[in-house]
């Protein structure tokens, strides 16, 4: 399989091709307003113009994008969603093999004539004999002797032709065989993966932030530096010289990150990093640093929750746009999967004012490699809503999702059963969707609420009948 770097990669080309508008690393700020729009009309979901910025590498940020995100970029593209992208550009690159030395420096780059300088033609250009030679009596005669009729000029002429014919004739060969020698040695090793070593330490087992510490032996590269990357993120990627053996990285959100090596342009080497977050943590979300609250600051009279007080003391304005606030508890929680699990949880969004009128709020339960989340909002808003369940995604663009309209002044009951591939969501103990399509299966490593303003949560049930989590705050 591609990796997703070189997925994202194909994505910016793709929407280059598709737009017409040539290369991106020079559109401005108004191409991306332009182009939010398109992807809008053409979708019916939304993706802001910041966020595509940071798919396209011109602002930094720190974590993956939501598998929402990367659905919506390919679906404008005419794919299904990301799995079916990823499947088919696989199996594309697959099909047409390696580019071999189609990339290389090739013959092309090759400098100067085949047949040398200087002298290249030898010698006989200098005269015949005779033509120096000096006074006495009858020296015309024998100048014009040696000198010969016309017809041996000629003769002369075209012996030195088919000499130059002979040597041009010897010369190719030998400056084709200088142009292969020439090609082979300016051609750079395929890396390997066994040539490489990458792993990794956290500076703490849980807890945000998080330094990383990357460990590597890069030592056989072919070039003289080498590429870490934290993750999907292009911004989250350094060169690093390939005879050190160390480069330190900080993650500011807990989550399920894959991390690579890559050589030569290739990635060689990745592996997966669970970062934790220790029990719940309450965080407003701020680029390029979160602003980050302790759980007691969360926990009130047997609710987790952040007052709009509490926010505005951090300097966090509630208006014009509402902050996001999140409570992730990341970790792992035994051996409870996506296809065979319950959850449950008591839950509402706290702030309704200016702005915040539609309370959009998702539930989030993160997996390894994907997600699964849960909308909710003012009944008024739910064209807004969008649902994702491992790999199968609607919009409320497209489909009635009015079930997930609720009254947040009161706490809502959620709760998703999933068995056997299957699952349904229930609000309020009432059938509000059932998947339709097979549930893929992935191990679920946190928990995440996200609220625009701020939300409480009253308590939290997961489990599949063997291994269970519950917490009442």
């Amino acid at each position: 399989m591609l990796t997703d770097e070189n997925l994202i990669r194909q994505v910016i080309k793709l929407y280059e091709e598709k737009t017409g508008w040539g290369d991106s690393t020079q559109w401005s700020n108004q191409d991306f307003l332009q182009l939010s729009d398109l992807i809008r009309e053409q979708t019916g979901v939304t993706i802001s113009h910041v966020t595509l910025k940071r798919i396209w590498g011109k602002v930094k940020y720190e974590s993956l994008p939501n598998t929402h995100t990367l659905n919506t970029l390919v679906l404008f593209l005419g794919y299904e969603n990301w799995r079916d992208f990823s499947v088919k550009r696989s199996e594309s690159a697959a099909a047409m093999g390696s580019p071999g030395g189609a990339e290389g420096p090739g013959g092309a780059q090759g400098t100067g004539g085949p047949l040398g300088s200087g002298g290249a033609y030898g010698p006989g250009l200098k005269g015949g004999p005779g033509v120096s030679g000096t006074g006495g009596p009858g020296n015309g005669a024998e100048e014009k002797a040696a000198a010969g009729p016309p017809e041996d000029k000629e003769v002369t002429v075209r012996r030195r032709e088919r000499w130059m014919r002979r040597v041009v004739l010897a010369a190719v060969p030998l400056a084709l065989v200088f142009l292969i020698l020439l090609f082979l040695h300016g051609q750079q090793p395929s890396p390997q993966a066994q040539d490489y070593v990458f792993n990794s330490k956290k500076t703490v087992s849980v807890g945000l932030p998080n330094s990383v510490i990357f460990n590597y032996d890069a030592s056989r590269s072919p070039d003289d530096s080498v590429v870490i990357q934290q993750s999907w993120d292009t911004t989250r990627r350094v060169k690093v010289p390939k005879n050190a053996h160390q480069y330190t990285s900080i993650y500011y959100y807990p989550d399920f990150y894959h991390a690579t090596l890559q050589v030569h342009g290739k990635v060689v080497k990745t592996h997966s990093l669970l970062i934790e977050s220790d029990g719940w943590l309450p965080v407003v979300a701020q680029d390029p640093v979160p602003v980050y609250f302790t759980k007691a600051d969360a926990m009130v009279d047997g609710k987790m929750q952040l007052t709009v007080d509490q926010i505005k003391q951090k300097n966090i304005p509630m208006q014009p746009k509402p902050p996001t606030v999140f409570f992730f508890n990341v970790k792992d929680f035994g051996e409870i999967y996506s296809d065979n699990f319950t959850f449950e949880t008591s839950l509402k969004d706290d702030y309704s004012e200016g702005s915040n009128a539609c309370q959009e709020t998702r539930v989030y339960l993160l997996c390894e490699g994907t997600a699964i989340w849960v909308p909710l909002s003012a009944k008024g808003c739910i064209s807004n809503s969008d649902l994702f369940f491992t790999y199968y995604y609607t919009s409320g663009k497209r489909e009635d999702l009015s079930n997930f309209g609720v009254d947040f002044s009161k706490y809502v009951k959620l709760r998703i059963e999933s068995d056997s591939g299957r699952a349904r969501i229930l609000i309020n103990d009432k059938l509000a969707y059932t998947v339709p399509r097979h549930i893929i299966r992935s191990k679920i490593i946190g928990i995440d609420f996200q609220f625009q303003g701020t939300g409480s949560v009253d308590y939290v049930e997961l489990g599949n009948g063997k291994v269970s989590y519950k917490d009442d705050f």
